[in-house]
């Protein structure tokens, strides 16, 4: 069963679609000097085009989505947009509402993204995109100017798993790419004063084990810390950075099966008692911050795909019920991809690779899925719509 065209989809205060695609858009470089490029690995550039008249066909017509910096700026401060004006092109004719990611783990060679000149080579990237991008889209557009703050401070600033590498720099790290944002923002809204932005991370949830109780402060750390970055962006944390409440608009949360777990321990699974509902998660963000959310990134790999979509619908829907403003469940990524580090073939998407002509098999059972919760939440935001009007004095 699936949607046409035709019929009614969810739509929410702020997106086309409150079902988003998001096409996995990482360029960051591997530790063995490989440049990933998954636009291009899973041929969704080549293949746009077709990638979103299917969308068309099961409602989803806002999507998440990479501008890659590394090609576009392969001269400092000269830019060729190539790689993105046919992209563009594909949005336009199938009216697609993007959110670009600007920075997406990857960034010029030459850079080093410590230094000053990080800053003022992003800002002018996101400059002259956010102009190529007004001269040819009619619609207020929608960055995020850095994904996974957070997550990337601590990924390559200490994890040793993302570029650059570093060790005991995170903090450090964090404070910069959030220097970056802050400018990116500003830069963009001399272009595009009504552009909207949006700060996207991972939200979770860590307990310490209980024969180790002595850990759970350095767990409260751990689960504390994933606040850092939007806090320092409105300007609670390290005010030197400029941080305003201007600069959060709209809070994207990430959130898969594994983002809660025991410190030095197993993942947390739903069956857990410690575990958390991510509606609990989200109210928690919601009181702190009081601005919009979406979920930026859910999604899982093989047969599990439809149960946790259904169980994402059922936690969005508690979520909506609260009147909390959730306006978004983003399917990232929407297709199956090579894995990062060795190419293994990663069954986490709604279609498949592509073959020599675009064409892409669909997981049937998760288009099934995605049909019903679908008309669920269209339900739920039909209701509520109507109980609002009819709240409305006389």
């Amino acid at each position: 069963m699936t949607f046409r065209d035709n019929q009614r989809e969810p739509v929410s205060a702020t997106f086309k679609s409150f079902f988003i695609a998001g096409f996995e858009c990482s360029t960051h470089r591997l530790r063995n000097g490989k440049r990933l490029d998954v636009l291009a690995a899973t041929q969704h550039d080549k293949f746009a085009h077709l990638d979103f008249e299917r969308l068309r066909k099961h409602n989803m017509h806002t999507i998440r989505t990479g501008v890659r910096w590394h090609l576009i700026e392969t001269t400092p401060y000269r830019y060729d947009f190539s790689s993105l004006l046919p992209y563009i092109d594909a949005v336009r004719e199938h009216g697609m509402q993007p959110i670009w990611d600007l920075c997406h783990y990857g960034y010029p060679d030459d850079i080093d993204i410590f230094a000053p000149e990080f800053v003022r080579r992003f800002t002018r990237f996101a400059k002259a995109t956010a102009q190529v991008i007004a001269q040819e889209i009619d619609q207020v557009p929608f960055f995020c100017p850095i994904n996974e703050i957070s997550y990337w401070a601590w990924a390559a600033g200490d994890g040793g798993y993302l570029n650059p590498y570093a060790s005991n720099r995170s903090f450090e790290l964090k404070q910069q790419l959030v220097r970056a944002s802050i400018s990116a923002i500003d830069a963009i809204r001399e272009v595009i004063p009504t552009a909207r932005f949006t700060s996207i991370d991972p939200i979770v949830h860590l307990i310490a084990a209980p024969d180790r109780p002595h850990e759970r402060e350095i767990a409260d750390g751990y689960r504390w810390a994933q606040y850092q970055a939007w806090d320092m962006l409105c300007g609670r944390l390290s005010p030197e950075l400029g941080g305003k409440p201007e600069y959060l608009d709209l809070i994207g949360v990430n959130f898969y099966a594994n983002n809660e777990w025991i410190y030095e321990g197993s993942i947390l699974t739903r069956e857990h008692p410690d575990y958390r509902l991510f509606r609990h998660l989200a109210r928690e963000i919601y009181e702190r911050y009081r601005r919009p959310i979406f979920i930026a990134e859910t999604g899982i790999e093989g047969d599990e795909r439809t149960d946790w979509l259904s169980y994402m619908v059922d936690e969005t829907i508690a979520v909506l019920e609260e009147n909390i403003p959730l306006e978004g469940l983003c399917l990232y990524p929407i297709l199956c991809y090579p894995g990062w580090e060795d190419d293994r073939y990663c069954p986490s998407g709604l279609w498949d690779y592509a073959s020599s002509q675009g064409e892409r098999t669909i997981y049937e059972p998760l288009a099934t899925t995605l049909a019903e919760q679908q008309q669920r939440v269209q339900a739920v935001l039909s209701r509520k719509k109507l109980d609002a009007a009819q709240s409305l004095p006389c």
